[in-house]
């Protein structure tokens, strides 16, 4: 696809360039969204009765499973080119600050490092009590397995109905999208908040922002540039482009 020079040409003299994923980045590597994952078994579950502090406490074996359920679909599915592609951005950028809506980890997988989650990480676990991330713990034939400290239930660690962003990687993309010249808003509805405010903050701030996504959000009218094509499509595109200006 072609891309635009004057886009071209912010990013290539872009001193510090943020990134913001969102689902439709990991739906282009087989990871069904939050809502489509609802088949078979679980397909008589909706995921807000599932993914909440409360019904983790009525039924912690239930959506322990459900989550195991989930990372067994992450593992299957690989990278895509659009992580792939941001992965290689990083190395030919001064600074590229990457924040994720995504919890299944395929950006480290691609290579990117000092990812920013907003919603956490279904591959790590911790507990429920403490909120701290728990490495290891002894085997157990109970579901799901209780801290090795506390004793309080495992969890995942991701971010439930309910539940508030981790403050310190809230803060550090909050920061970036003020800072940054570009900001590239890539495969996101733009209406889930607060991660939906960060273009908008870098738009304020005075970034160029820029919008890679198949359909209309309502960043769509005042981002800088459009893209509208798969991320896989239009990020390994830029990054022809940068490396032929």
């Amino acid at each position: 696809m072609q891309i635009p020079e004057r886009l071209v040409e912010a990013v290539s003299n872009a001193n510090h360039l943020a990134v913001l994923t969102g689902a439709g980045v990991s739906a282009e590597s087989g990871v069904p969204t939050f809502r489509d994952a609802q088949t078979g078994l679980w397909a008589q579950y909706r995921p807000e009765d599932l993914a909440t502090p409360g019904a983790f406490r009525r039924q912690p074996r239930l959506v322990w499973e459900w989550y195991a359920w989930r990372r067994e679909l992450v593992a299957r599915v690989a990278p895509n080119p659009a992580h792939l592609a941001l992965a290689e951005l990083q190395g030919r950028v001064p600074r590229l600050t990457l924040i994720t809506q995504n919890v299944d980890g395929l950006h480290q997988r691609a290579g990117s490092r000092d990812v920013i989650e907003l919603h956490g990480n279904l591959t790590r676990t911790k507990c429920f009590a403490e909120n701290r991330v728990v490495d290891e713990w002894p085997p157990t034939d109970e579901v799901p397995p209780r801290c090795p400290r506390c004793g309080a239930h495992l969890r995942p660690d991701v971010v439930w109905f309910e539940e508030s962003l981790p403050a310190e990687a809230l803060t550090r993309a909050m920061a970036a999208s003020a800072d940054c010249e570009v900001f590239l808003c890539v495969g996101t509805s733009t209406v889930v908040y607060p991660a939906a405010e960060l273009p908008f903050r870098a738009l304020a701030a005075g970034a160029v922002v820029v919008e890679i996504n198949p359909t209309s959000t309502p960043l769509t009218a005042r981002a800088h540039h459009v893209l509208t094509a798969a991320a896989g499509v239009a990020l390994p595109a830029l990054l022809r482009a940068l490396k032929r200006d």
